[in-house]
């Protein structure tokens, strides 16, 4: 398939889309289950442009901000885990425990990403109110995780509440990347996207001075929180006008999901990608949640294990905004390859000889480029997955999002069970320090990776 295939035919569903707006024909009630349009006038109404102008790009800038406020926080996770277990915060809660609550929180968001975009969908003239109320939900539970004393707590409020709230916030940002950008999606996807690594970049140095010197972290992080987070949703908005769920054929929720489009299930090319995902993603949280650990078991410094999660998350913008770009003229399938088999390179052999900063800042960079952009291809496998209902398409990413989600509990559920802090000074001529069998596990998982970019070559020419 021509690689400008789904671009062109997603750009003909805008402009189909857009004139069924302006003529408000009844196919939009069909799909839509019952609406109509709010505020819109039947003649003359013009549409901001796609892929370019002030809106178009006001929205990739704050849906940046929202990125990186939600996902960035979630990656900086491994500097309070690190600070937990060297203070001794809570005791004598295990290491798994203390982990939990990154983990959950993240799983948590990437599963509500799922749940809320079908809510979206259906009644989308609630959005507003569910990015508030999700931003409100977010910054209060840090500000109750800031007195929680027990581990239990801190997996409930920072883990669980936080990842609901993350999640609503979050959701509705792939509904508008799909009606802004369709062409220039991939490029547009990475930017955002990179609001991750950026928030993982910057954030982990202003919480370990927070958790040094300070002591409320939690308290200044729900305010910072709470004022970037109105700030961007000010500019948050979908570029085709707000619709209102009219149920005037009592159909419930269930009845509206089913009627649509989810045919796209049973294909093979979906199932590869999904599982692709979730290889992928069980070995890219190991190493973003014990890189700070692995760093100070060769005696460095707790700040020099903060600079190398920093480099980490940082380094994923990079592969992102290039990965992006290269999804938007070539095959998304060579950018699954070239991840997976030079991320496990890069585990093998450079994660598996780190025992000084320099080839851990040189692991972290290659590792965290080719790793960290994965995620920009998701749009575009997307795009192919859905083929003629491009409707689909949100909800396709959405279940990559989960598949993610399922990986951030478990990859980091392996990795603790395969790391040995009791060799944390033991040093072998291959890894060690504990963590021998977790460079292998995450090698591994880099190569299944680059199997299943191959795979997807396959798989899409099978229908079912």
């Amino acid at each position: 398939m021509q690689p400008q295939g789904p671009s062109i035919q997603l750009q003909n569903l805008s402009k189909r889309r857009d004139r069924d707006v302006q003529s408000q024909t009844t196919d939009d009630q069909q799909n839509q289950g019952e609406i109509r349009l709010e505020n819109a006038e039947p003649a003359g109404l013009e549409l901001p442009p796609v892929d370019r102008g002030f809106k178009a790009w006001s929205f990739v800038g704050a849906a940046f901000v929202l990125e990186t406020i939600v996902w960035g926080f979630g990656f900086t996770y491994g500097v309070f885990q690190e600070y937990f277990l060297h203070h001794r915060t809570f005791g004598d809660a295990s290491e798994a425990a203390i982990g939990a609550v990154g983990t959950i929180a993240l799983a948590t968001q990437y599963f509500e990403v799922m749940i809320f975009t079908l809510l979206a969908l259906q009644w989308p003239d609630k959005i507003r109110m569910m990015m508030w109320s999700s931003l409100a939900l977010c910054c209060g539970s840090l500000v109750m995780a800031s007195f929680a004393t027990k581990i239990s707590h801190l997996i409930l409020l920072q883990g669980v509440l936080f990842g609901i709230g993350g999640g609503g916030l979050y959701a509705p940002v792939i509904i508008y990347l799909s009606e802004w950008f369709v062409a220039r999606r991939g490029l547009a996807g990475s930017f955002i996207f990179g609001g991750s690594g950026a928030g993982g970049a910057l954030f982990p140095v202003a919480a370990n001075f927070l958790l040094t010197n300070l002591g409320w972290t939690l308290r200044v992080w729900a305010a910072f929180m709470f004022i970037f987070g109105a700030l961007a949703l000010s500019f948050v908005r979908p570029r085709l006008p707000v619709v209102r769920a009219q149920d005037t054929s009592g159909l419930n929720l269930w009845s509206r999901l089913r009627r649509q489009h989810w045919g796209f299930l049973k294909s093979p090319l979906f199932l590869c990608m999904t599982t692709t995902t979730f290889l992928q993603a069980l070995a890219y949280f190991p190493v973003s949640l014990y890189m700070t650990v692995y760093t100070t078991s060769l005696g460095l410094s707790a700040l020099n294990g903060t600079l190398v999660l920093s480099i980490f998350n940082l380094s994923s913008i990079v592969g992102q905004i290039i990965f992006g770009h290269v999804c938007d003229i070539a095959p998304y399938r060579y950018v699954i390859v070239a991840s997976g088999s030079g991320a496990a390179l890069s585990a093998y052999l450079l994660w598996g000889f780190a025992h000084n900063l320099g080839l851990i800042f040189a692991f972290v960079v290659i590792f965290g480029s080719l790793s960290g952009g994965f995620c920009s291809v998701w749009p575009a496998a997307s795009v192919e997955i859905a083929g003629s209902e491009q409707s689909s398409v949100s909800n396709i990413m959405g279940f990559l999002s989960m598949a993610k989600g399922l990986a951030a509990i478990v990859g980091p559920l392996v990795a603790a069970a395969l790391h040995h802090p009791e060799q944390a000074t033991t040093k072998s001529t291959y890894s060690g320090y504990g963590f021998k069998d977790v460079t292998l596990f995450v090698g591994s998982m880099m190569v299944a990776t680059a199997v299943g970019g191959i795979t997807t070559r396959l798989a899409r020419r099978i229908s079912w």
